[in-house]
């Protein structure tokens, strides 16, 4: 199976390569644009509507601005137990967290998953977002992994979470390189816990909070042969890479492909410091090395480019939701 994927173009170890590379050219300050808010959001707008394609990186400000905030109401809603008796602080910190059994592990991780996966993103940002670009040539390349885009509408043929998918377990087999989809067990482990469903069908905290912080062993996440299982997220080198994600790699360097000499609009959406190697410095490379393009970067204190692109780039310092939603007006 890896030699069949082998053949495949990699669109992840190309936007890697090209970020190395980039991280070492753009050196030096950093610009921001041309012209004011207004100006630069008008400028958007008519290069999201003249653009031959678009191609959208998104980073975890995206999802914050669409409500997946991972401490204050949401956590305190859903964690309050967990944060009472292991004085964990926030969601992305829980996850690290060496708890006694494993039985309130997977139980932590039960409301991890279905509240970052399984439900839809308070704010209609993701929607907006989709209503900007569902008639041109797009495509999303993302490091989050609680599938909003999907979620939203979004082409899943058009989509590559390089990161992984809360959505999925794989196995701590090192030889096993499937995954296994998670959302039956995850609704099993809420029941369990004593969550219960609203109208709407989704699972919620009953009223007197009565819920339970662990799973019962039987309970307990295995593979069909028996093999511990653990989230497909990439936190290591164990990270599987499946045919789904093979895939979706191999799309994004077709469309790369196809559009490397066209009038293509970059557009960076809440990437931040953490990862830049696989969205932020692939996109600056791209877009100097095509004259054509334009890049865009949209963040909340985080809007800036190289200055050799200034010339060519878009930066707009905001809460990502509300330019889109102005962009969505004009």
């Amino acid at each position: 199976m890896d030699k069949i994927f082998a053949k495949r173009p990699n669109g992840y170890q190309d936007s890697i390569s090209k970020g190395i590379a980039a991280a070492h050219y753009f050196r030096g300050r950093a610009s921001y644009g041309k012209g004011g808010m207004d100006a630069q959001i008008k400028r958007l707008k008519e290069e999201i509507e003249n653009a031959d394609a678009i191609l959208i990186g998104a980073g975890a400000g995206l999802s914050t601005s669409a409500g997946f905030t991972y401490t204050g109401e949401r956590f305190d809603k859903y964690f309050f137990d967990f944060a009472k008796t292991f004085g964990i602080k926030d969601i992305y910190s829980g996850g690290f967290y060496q708890f006694p059994k494993t039985e309130i592990f997977w139980a932590w991780w039960a409301r991890s998953i279905y509240f970052n996966r399984y439900v839809d993103a308070p704010k209609p940002v993701y929607k907006d977002l989709l209503d900007l670009v569902k008639d041109k040539d797009y495509f999303v390349i993302t490091t989050n992994v609680d599938h909003q885009f999907q979620r939203a509408g979004f082409d899943k043929k058009r989509l590559f979470y390089t990161q992984g998918d809360f959505g999925l377990f794989q196995s701590t087999n090192p030889d096993c390189k499937d995954t296994f989809d998670n959302k039956v067990w995850v609704e099993k482990a809420l029941k369990a816990q004593g969550f219960i469903r609203n109208d709407k069908n989704e699972f919620i905290v009953p009223v007197n909070k009565d819920i339970l912080m662990e799973i019962t062993t039987e309970l307990i996440p295995k593979t069909q042969e028996g093999d511990d299982v653990t989230t497909n997220l990439r936190v290591d080198n164990t990270f599987v890479e499946d045919e789904g994600w093979n895939n979706a790699s191999s799309n994004y360097a077709d469309f790369i492909r196809r559009h490397e000499n066209l009038h293509i609009l970059f557009l960076e959406l809440g990437v931040g410091a953490n990862t830049p190697v696989i969205i932020k410095y692939p996109f600056w490379q791209m877009t100097y090395d095509n004259k054509k393009a334009v890049y865009a970067c949209l963040n909340y204190g985080e809007a800036f480019c190289p200055e050799k692109i200034n010339d060519r780039s878009i930066c707009i310092d905001g809460d990502v939701g509300e330019i889109l939603s102005q962009l969505k007006e004009k």
